[in-house]
């Protein structure tokens, strides 16, 4: 026997299949003992699922930060040397803090997505022993049977045997909104794409109209679906760009820590010092280079903004995957659904000469018909809304839901917002007889009783289907004047006209009608014989209209700087059409005619050209991610079909469809969107802006604490102060901790900058810490160790005490040094703009933090029952106010910097316009 996933079916005829397949008579199926062999051998009919991690293996990830390793380093090193249990015990805390806010957040979002799932298993029509049974699909095999029908979901891939007006949505899998007309008939290229092989049908695409039977000729992994499970197991997600930002800043912190201890160490043996309190020295100065605050305070901000996110419809599964968003600069979209309503819509109407247009969106009837010359609708509009509503199976629900067919659906849609009565009128002329579409002569008739113009009885057929075939049965038309024979102008005219629409990306139908007489009408008769002589009455253009949300959220990307990119499996005419639509530039291609780029680089270069790319399979979407990321691009992709999922896992930022995305596409993305709607993408984007705007606020506010504990250490043990141990390695925890943690966390919860989106992505390897950003850090730190190794050397009992034993000079150390926290922390709310602005008090979050560690600061300083804890001691008043002067000289240089900063901004601001100009 053939192997099934090593043929290419739709390339040969239907007996020929069955033959290599070994299978037997159609109308007798597979026996029961020839189905369970095939189990056997080929296996269930279901996909591998994806290995899910483990909670406990989820928890224990939430360690493998660089940072935090460091960090239980030094808490096992110091209960080890030190036989002290404070340090490593605050240490343990905020490691085991930053864990669970890391787990609960994936738990929760996983939860959200599990109410997501689905919960249906499908069950196939199979012919087994001579009868029609029903089975579970995943007890099919290669050989197998099987009859679909309307509102089936394929079970499997199979080669059909039979097809009666049988049309296939197939969008899950090739990108193509419009249903695909299915024939058993003829054989179809071998290299054609899945989207062209009408004779085929493929596991999990929905069946909208007709029935058939099929040949299963690949069931699980071996089917198409199946193929790319496999391409999307081989794809593995790279870092996000924060991951491999705090993993940089890291190793920098913990480089500038070894050279200092280094420093310090042999300053300290050249000195005379024994190494066990040098060695305590070093741990105290290895703790302080790390900002222990931070990780636990990344991870509340980006946990905050998952939940900010939630609320806006958006499920992000990793708290690192937020900030990606405020970096993405390429955003590959899906057409039908993201960009689109997926509600088939009619747009246009030509009827008698004259052109129509017909507003609002999708199944809602809220709409009306005007014309495009100003003159009232003529009375023969009438006639082609009657022939929309009863040549149509598809009914509209009041909760504007439909069911059946999308393209009969705009046509009901249409004939309602015209005034028709659909129901009543199909209930008033019931159908006599009718032909049920198909592929094979494209299109669709009903025969009704009617009343012709003399009065007499008679039976009317009306006819909804392609242009060209309509037009080639008609003899008259409906013109401004009545019935008119066609000539050959007007021909010319009526295929100008469909060729307008078409050109438009519209789907064109032409509605036309016949009348017999009604004492001789044989409704058993072969009716398609006796359509001859039809009226051509008009043409109608139908559409899956943009979102009415989707132009602004471009028009946002745009401003922003973040290209937009449709790319989908629909044809090259109609993606390009909504594009325009859309406002999305460039040129519209199609997956084969990248085929011709064989380079990558060359293909990404040529991408800033293109705005779509038409026709695509999994590979195409694969190759252009990859293309842009090489570029320096972050890539986010949307997709809801299985052919996404390859594409959404190797992008930076992976967008499932959870209305109507498959599991398979919910599992492979990092963020599901609740609502399908592209809108709802920017507006994540533009939080995750924001989000790094506030990590930079608190990295740039924690970094200058932790260097400036590095410089005070360096600059007491060069200039022999305090024994270069000016702070105990408790102290230094409560300040990151305590001190530092809660008020870098009310930084996170700072509102997104009216600006985020008016700036242009930042460069995707651009670090944390800019070469502006870390000169300002240099120089606060540098203050903030200069001020207090001045208070620690001029204060009383400035010399080395003992270990353990406080002093006044070592507790004002203490105390300016979190004063400069404080001020600083009022300081970098934004990197230009005043303390003075009235955007300040928008988070009152920074000013009542302050306030709160004055207080925690008043306490650990005058409660007499924390001294010896804290190894500190009182204070007089003016031992305080002078600490307070001196902390306080970090917002006045502040306030400076930034004043020189505007300046600088105006005057880069006045070249460009008039440049310009």
């Amino acid at each position: 026997m053939i192997e099934p996933d090593q043929t290419p079916w739709h390339a040969l005829p239907a007996g020929d299949v069955a033959i290599m397949l070994q299978a037997a008579a159609p109308d007798q199926g597979l026996s029961t003992g020839e189905a369970a062999r095939r189990l056997e051998r080929y296996g269930p009919n279901q996909l591998r699922e994806a290995a899910r991690e483990t909670r406990w293996r989820v928890f224990l990830r939430q360690f493998q930060d660089l940072m935090i390793v460091i960090l239980l380093i030094a808490a096992v090193v110091s209960l080890l040397i030190s036989r002290e249990w404070e340090t490593p015990l605050a240490i343990s805390v905020v490691v085991l803090l930053n864990a669970t806010i890391g787990f609960v957040q994936e738990s929760r979002a996983e939860a959200s997505l599990e109410a997501l799932r689905k919960m249906t298993s499908t069950v196939a029509t199979v012919r087994r022993d001579g009868r029609l049974a029903r089975l579970d699909a995943k007890e099919l095999v290669p050989g197998d049977v099987v009859a679909v029908e309307a509102g089936d979901r394929v079970p499997a891939d199979g080669r059909l045997l039979s097809a009666a007006s049988l049309e296939v949505r197939e969008a899950e899998l090739t990108g193509e909104a419009q249903p695909v007309a299915k024939s058993a008939i003829g054989r179809v290229e071998e290299g054609a794409p899945l989207a062209d092989r009408t004779n085929a049908l493929f596991m999990n695409t929905s069946v909208t109209r007709g029935r058939g039977d099929m040949l299963v000729t690949a069931t699980g992994m071996a089917t198409e679906t199946g193929r790319i499970a496999d391409l999307l197991a081989a794809t593995k997600p790279a870092p996000t760009p924060l991951q491999r930002q705090i993993s940089s800043l890291s190793r920098t912190l913990a480089l500038i820590s070894a050279v200092v201890v280094v420093i310090v160490v042999v300053l300290g043996l050249v000195r005379g010092q024994e190494f066990g309190v040098l060695f305590v020295t070093a741990v105290s100065l290895a703790v302080a280079a790390i900002p222990e605050g931070l990780p636990a305070v990344v991870a509340f901000t980006l946990a905050m903004g998952t939940d900010r996110l939630a609320r806006r419809g958006a499920i992000v599964k990793r708290l690192s995957s937020v900030e990606t968003l405020g970096s993405t600069s390429q955003i590959c979209t899906d057409k039908t659904g993201t960009l689109t309503l997926n509600q088939m819509t009619a747009r246009e109407l030509i009827l008698a000469g004259r052109r129509f247009t017909v507003s609002g969106h999708g199944y809602a009837i809220d709409g009306r018909i005007r014309s495009t010359d100003g003159r009232p609708p003529p009375d023969t509009l009438d006639q082609a809304l009657i022939a929309m509503a009863l040549c149509t199976d598809a009914v509209l629900r009041e909760d504007e839901e439909v069911v059946g067919d999308p393209t009969e659906a705009a046509l009901v849609v249409l004939a309602e917002k015209g005034g028709v009565d659909v129901a009543a009128l199909r209930q008033q002329r019931p159908r006599l007889a009718e032909i049920p579409f198909d592929a094979d002569y494209k299109f669709m008739a009903t025969f009704h009783h009617w009343t012709g113009d003399d009065g007499r009885p008679i039976v009317r057929c009306f006819i909804k289907g392609a242009p060209d075939v309509l037009a080639a049965r008609a003899t008259h038309y409906l013109g401004q004047d009545g019935i008119t024979d066609i000539d050959p102008q007007a021909r010319r005219r009526y295929d100008e006209a469909n060729a307008t629409l078409a050109g438009q990306g519209r789907r064109v139908l032409a509605m036309a009608h016949q009348d017999f007489p009604a004492d001789s009408f044989d409704a058993g008769a072969d009716t398609k014989r006796l359509l001859d002589r039809i009226v051509l009455i008009a043409l109608v253009g139908i559409v899956d209209p943009p979102r009415p949300q989707a132009r602004q959220a471009i028009q946002q990307c745009h401003d922003a700087g973040i290209r937009v990119r449709m790319i989908t499996g629909d044809h090259a005419v109609t993606a390009a059409a909504i594009a325009r639509d859309l406002d999305i530039p460039g040129q519209a291609v199609t997956g084969a005619e990248l085929d011709q780029i064989p380079d990558d680089t060359e293909l990404a270069r040529r991408l800033d050209d293109i705005g779509v790319i038409a026709r695509v399979s999994p590979e195409h979407k694969l190759r252009i991610v990859g293309a842009l990321q090489a570029h320096g691009d972050v890539v986010a992709m949307t997709g809801d079909g299985v052919n996404d999922a390859p594409a959404l896992r190797k992008a930076d930022i992976g967008v499932a469809m959870g209305l109507t995305g498959t599991e398979v596409t919910k599992e492979a993305a990092t963020m599901v969107l609740t609502d399908d709607n592209f809108a709802t993408i920017v507006g994540a984007v533009r939080e995750g802006r924001g989000i790094y705007d506030n990590i930079v606020k608190f990295t740039r506010f924690q970094v200058s604490t932790a260097l400036g504990f590095v410089l005070t250490f360096l600059i007491t043990s060069l200039a022999g102060i305090a024994g270069g141990a000016p702070f105990t390695a408790l102290q230094i925890l409560f300040v990151n901790l305590v001190m530092d943690g809660p008020p870098a966390m009310s930084l996170g919860v700072d509102p997104v900058s009216p600006d985020a989106m008016s700036r242009p992505p930042r460069p995707a390897r651009e670090p944390i810490l800019t070469r502006e950003r870390l000169i300002r850090i240099l120089l606060t730190s540098a203050l903030m160790a200069t001020g207090t190794a001045a208070v620690l050397a001029w204060a009383p009992g400035a010399a080395a005490p003992a270990v353990g034993q406080a002093s006044v000079a070592g507790t004002m150390a203490l105390v300016t040094f979190v004063f400069f926290q404080a001020f600083n922390l009022l300081t970098v709310r934004h990197p230009t703009r005043s303390l003075l602005h009235r955007e300040t008090l928008h988070n009152a979050n920074p000013l009542i933090a302050t306030l709160a560690v004055v207080a925690l600061l008043l306490l650990i300083v005058e409660l007499d029952a924390l001294h010896s804890f804290f190894t500190t001691t009182d204070l007089t008043f003016g031992q305080w106010l002078t600490c307070l002067v001196v902390g306080s000289a970090i917002l006045w240089v502040g306030e400076l910097v930034k004043a020189l900063l505007r300046a600088r901004d105006r005057r880069q601001g006045a070249h460009r316009l008039k440049a310009t100009a």
